[in-house]
């Protein structure tokens, strides 16, 4: 894929420890001395409208662009804009405050030809001399220039960056046509990337529909895990999620199945905060990458969590937001602990109950409270939180079947739950070292590492329709990928 390239023949040192050698006959500066920088101005997203004047909030430079802004999220009105600062394209924008060091001064470059307008919080960089657009968004947020960014990032609890320092922000400058060269191999190799990605995501699609499947068929009994065929008789089970059940099953209550613990933390028995998310279940809060001091909390309005309770996110759980504990720890109070009532019932049946998604489908219903959020780039309102009383969880109806077959369920998923797993986390890696390769090279070939002119001379021309159907294919992922977005984390 990297078409074996080579380093340029001749290097000098660049006197920035990020950037180290650059090419002989490139230029290095800081880009206060290549442009002006201007501090951005605007209101709140209450200004946003569906349609009208383009607008890029500080925001935006984090979740939707990536080097290059081709089109934004957000508009604002006529009577509006006058609050907001135009800018021009080709302008380099910054984000002027973050959440992390690693994050400040997050930035892209606007290739709006259209009247555009940025937001408050926002570094505005407009060159004064010629540049290649595009190359410029590129090496302003290269793994080089992100490092030094980090360097001038200032304060804790929101970190801030300012113009004073964000002028000495040294960027490598080849020759105007090297750039052209650069910015030609770049985006060829990124179309190709996001491909192999935008696949790759599709196969997690379809391995998790095929999980879903396989639990739908095994806890509702349209098959028999034990003979891979369907029960020999069936009865209405009288839900409608359910269906029919196989005619020796029972359709009970939660409140009948299960019993709620509710035993409150005393801080004496432990101090090992325990955490839900989505996609690893129960873990301990050390764990998360979340930020947050939960060691100074008071922990005496905690609950307490032992090893193979059903833990249940009382505000997610439509979401399947449930876990099995491995572990012994306080946890939230939104949380719900649940044993099974009968001893012999394994807890991994009815785990598996709370994981299929027409038995979430059908809690819709019970909440206190509604939270949309807000698709990224759609608009539309696709995660939901509901808080469920227990009062009207109990009330759910579950299908039981005899204990003996409860554990072959089990044995069942675990088994081919268990390779599906395997092939889900083997394509989450595969995606993850794609986006590593797609981001060393951007960093290799920007700061002249790797010489890509002769690549970039033999690169065959794509043709439009190619293009077009790229676009198209990553909007529909893109939609898909925000369809399926939840709310993990407890609180």
């Amino acid at each position: 894929m990297n078409h074996r390239l080579k380093p340029y023949p001749a290097y000098k040192d660049s006197g920035v420890l990020w950037l180290g050698e650059v090419p002989e006959h490139w230029d290095i500066k800081p880009i206060g001395r290549l442009g002006f920088l201007l501090k951005g101005r605007g209101r709140s997203k209450a200004d946003e409208i569906p349609q009208g004047k383009p607008c890029i909030r500080y925001g935006d430079l984090y979740t939707q662009h990536e080097y290059h802004i081709n089109q934004t999220r957000a508009f604002i009105s006529k009577e509006s804009a006058c609050y907001y600062t135009p800018i021009e394209y080709g302008d380099i924008l910054f984000a002027a405050s973050g959440e992390t060091i690693e994050d400040i001064g997050r930035s892209a470059v606007n290739l709006i030809n259209s009247e555009t307008f940025c937001g408050g919080d926002v570094l505005l960089f407009r060159p004064k001399i010629e540049f290649i657009p595009r190359y410029l968004g590129y090496a302003s947020d290269s793994p080089a220039s992100r490092h030094q960014k980090a360097c001038m990032g200032k304060g804790f609890t929101v970190i801030h960056i300012y113009g004073s320092q964000l002028r000495g922000l040294t960027v490598p400058i080849p020759p105007l046509p090297e750039q052209s060269t650069i910015v030609r191999y770049l985006d060829y190799m990124d179309r190709r990337i996001q491909r192999y990605i935008r696949a790759k995501q599709k196969l997690i699609k379809l391995l998790e529909e095929q999980k879903q499947a396989i639990i739908h068929q095994s806890v509702t009994g349209r098959i028999d895990v034990r003979t891979g065929k369907p029960y020999p008789a069936y009865k209405p089970s009288g839900v409608e999620w359910l269906g029919d059940v196989p005619e020796h099953w029972e359709v009970n209550p939660l409140g009948r199945v299960l019993m709620q613990r509710k035993e409150r933390n005393d801080p004496i028995k432990t101090t090992n905060i325990l955490s839900l998310s989505l996609k690893t279940g129960v873990i301990p809060y050390a764990d998360k990458e979340a930020g947050g001091n939960k060691a100074k909390e008071d922990l005496s309005a905690y609950m307490l969590a032992y090893p193979g309770d059903i833990v249940v996110n009382s505000m997610n759980v439509v979401v399947g937001s449930v876990g099995i504990s491995k572990y012994f720890g306080a946890v939230s109070p939104v949380y719900y602990m649940l044993r099974p009532r009968d001893p012999y019932d394994p807890v991994d049946y009815t785990g598996a109950i709370f994981q299929n998604t027409g038995f979430q489908r059908s809690l819709f219903g019970l909440g206190n409270g509604i939270m949309y959020i807000e698709s990224k780039t759609s608009g539309k309102l696709n995660t939901i939180r509901l808080r469920i009383p227990m009062t009207r969880l109990k009330k759910v109806m579950l299908p039981r079947p005899p204990s003996e077959e409860q554990s072959a369920i089990v044995r069942h998923l675990f088994k081919v739950i268990s390779e599906s797993t395997a092939a889900l986390e083997s394509t989450e890696s595969q995606i993850v070292l794609l986006h590593e390769f797609r981001t060393r090279l951007i960093s290799d070939v920007v700061t002249g590492k790797l010489d890509v002119r002769e690549a970039a001379a033999n690169l065959p021309d794509e043709l439009e329709e190619d293009l077009l159907e790229d676009q198209e294919q990553e909007e529909e992922t893109d939609e898909d990928l925000e369809d399926g977005q939840q709310t993990g984390d407890e609180e």
